[in-house]
């Protein structure tokens, strides 16, 4: 009898979801209330007899399906007693939409050459976008992750060193903004799936940019949710396992907060930050309002408090410090918490930095209040001032972002002045607060098109117009001299990468203020900024200067090259003469125009 040749035995891979071998696909679900399981898809024309998952242990379930390759479809078939579900698997990296089926990933990607190195905290200037409006081609269908591709030179020419990603995980529909993911472990279809996403992660690196995702953990859903009641299980009408099934599960979005408590839920939020991390090499996360995962109502009452999730981010930090440090965690909290941003053996939630609330809206506030007389310049200085447990680079500072130009508000110009927002006012304001961005502590973020003069407000079916950036090359250059001098690429500005900052002058009546920048001092490192909050002119405006020799205005906001209708008022080099001022040893006199900025630093030695 001639020997037969046996086809070698499928082993079980280790993981969640869909998981490819070179000889079939492993599936593994938890569903600890189901009483059977099975995957279906057209391979067995949607047969639950046909592949049966074996309980494991826990509501662990698994199978491994021989010869079924990446792209095929699928969905998970579940028996809960006579009730008969058929869910997307929870773990799904690819569905074909967000009400359609899943698909088995394709994890061969050529990485090529990338050997991206993250740039320091201090060195990082981040860029926000939304992949469906930023570079929409076509008004009828939302942007690509491949559109993004194509304006990735213009941010390298920019300056820019970070772009942070609106979410862009599945949801229902083509449009969003990205804060209702339906399948949070899957890209968006409309936006071109997976194997673009990981094409723009690796142009974005060899372009010298990092990525930042933007992740939500304070909710999922709530449309087309299939983690929704998943195995049939709920308490109280609430959202079964993935859920809090009682008062916790309830969120500004909908009763649909995961279950931080539950071990699997915690490995399934904390196996998708790392997925991010690991698998797509994104070079940060930024998590969505971090205050509705640490408390129901995102707020400071302690009765209100969920521990579970504090120690939940606070694992995934500790989890991301020690595989991966040179990776950015940002939250955005809101209340001013110190803690979100303290280490985690001192009590902290461990995020490398926090956007900061205080600081967009007294700044913006200063930007947009109608009559000079009634800016609050010490306000302005106390939040300029400002760190994080005594770390300049704990905060995300902006004057615009998703949040800020849209839900009733606008961008910063059009707020000053509605439906004139190319106008004088606006443009002197609005980069009056840009130059404040790029030069007081903090790591620096612009939301897409503020650059070029984007007016009106940000929706997700209104893409950004491009011929802006024409129209206001010279406010383009404007923003791309204020990001060389933060980034210090011509050696004169040190200052501003470093962590001390001292309010020098602070002149309530005439609405001027100075501050200076240092990392060790001296020349080259000192800078100081001179910020005119008024619609007055000063030929020679006095402050003091912490050294003597030349001191030369390395930025006026006021040059004519920035815009045709600036004023070009000059600000001139300085030698600085003995004399206390300012409680400092030298002064110098300086030309300011109306709502203008200068820097000034000395040549490095």
């Amino acid at each position: 009898m001639p020997e037969t040749e046996l086809s070698p035995t499928p082993t079980l891979q280790a993981g969640m979801g869909a998981l490819p071998h070179t000889l079939g696909t492993t599936f593994r679900v938890w569903a600890p209330n189901a009483d059977a399981v099975s995957v279906v898809g057209p391979f067995n024309d949607w047969d639950s007899t046909a592949h049966p998952l074996t309980h494991e242990a826990d509501g662990y379930w698994a199978t491994d399906v021989a010869d079924l390759p990446p792209g095929t479809e699928y969905k998970f078939w579940l028996r809960n007693g006579k009730h008969e579900l058929t869910r997307h698997d929870p773990y799904a990296r690819e569905v074909t939409h967000s009400a359609g089926n899943s698909v088995v990933p394709d994890h061969d990607f050529d990485w090529a050459d990338d050997q991206f190195q993250m740039p320091a905290w201090n060195e990082l200037v981040i860029y926000e976008l939304h992949v469906g409006t930023f570079n929409a081609p076509d008004p009828s269908r939302p942007g690509t992750f491949l559109d993004v591709v194509e304006k990735l030179g213009y941010l390298r020419e920019l300056g820019i060193n970070a772009i942070e990603i609106m979410p862009p995980t599945e949801f229902p529909g083509g449009r969003s903004w990205g804060y209702n993911p339906a399948h949070p472990f899957a890209l968006e279809t409309d936006y071109g799936g997976p194997l673009a996403f990981k094409e723009l992660v690796k142009q974005a690196h060899r372009h010298g940019i990092a990525v930042i995702l933007d992740v939500v953990y304070n909710h999922f859903g709530p449309g087309d949710l299939d983690l929704w009641q998943f195995d049939g299980w709920q308490e109280n009408d609430g959202g079964g396992i993935y859920f809090y099934n009682d008062w916790r599960a309830e969120t500004p979005w909908g009763h649909n907060r995961p279950d931080y408590g539950r071990p699997e839920v915690r490995r399934y939020i904390r196996d998708n930050a790392l997925m991010w991390l690991e698998d797509y090499r994104v070079d940060g996360l930024r998590c969505d309002s971090i205050s509705h995962i640490r408390n129901v109502d995102g707020s400071n009452d302690p009765s209100r408090d969920l521990p579970e999730g504090w120690s939940l981010m606070k694992w995934i930090n500790e989890e991301i410090q020690q595989k991966m440090p040179w990776k950015i965690t940002i939250a955005e909290d809101l209340q001013g918490n110190p803690y979100i941003t303290r280490a985690t053996e001192q009590d902290g939630q461990g995020f490398s930095a926090q956007w900061d609330a205080a600081f967009v809206n007294i700044v913006r506030d200063a930007l947009t209040t109608p009559h000079d007389a009634d800016r609050h310049l010490a306000a302005v200085a106390d939040i300029l001032a400002h760190t994080y447990n005594g770390d300049a680079f704990q905060r995300v500072i902006y004057t615009e972002s998703h949040d800020e130009v849209a839900n009733g508000k606008s961008r910063v110009t059009e707020e000053i002045m509605p439906g004139d927002a190319h106008s004088w006012f606006p443009k002197k304001r609005a980069t009056l607060g840009a130059a404040l961005v790029f030069t007081a502590p903090g790591i620096p973020m612009l939301f897409q098109g503020q650059e070029m003069l984007a007016d009106g407000y940000f929706s997700d079916d209104q893409p950004l117009e491009w011929e802006h950036a024409e129209q206001h090359a010279g406010l383009v250059h404007l923003y791309r001299d204020l990001i060389a001098l933060r980034r210090n690429l011509a050696g004169h500005t040190r200052g501003l990468l470093g962590q001390h900052t001292e309010i020098l002058h602070l002149n309530e009546a005439d609405k001027i203020l100075a501050f200076r920048r240092w990392d060790q001092g001296g020349a080259g490192d000192e800078t100081i900024i001179l910020a005119n909050f008024a619609d007055q002119t000063h030929p020679a405006y006095t402050i003091g200067l912490p050294a003597g020799g030349q001191w030369r205005v390395r930025f006026n906001s006021d040059w004519e090259g920035y815009d045709e209708q600036f004023g070009n008022f000059e600000s001139l080099d300085t030698e600085a003469a003995a004399g206390e001022y300012d409680g400092l040893p030298f002064h110098a006199s300086f030309g300011l125009a109306p709502y203008s900025v200068l820097i000034i630093s000395q040549q490095a030695l």
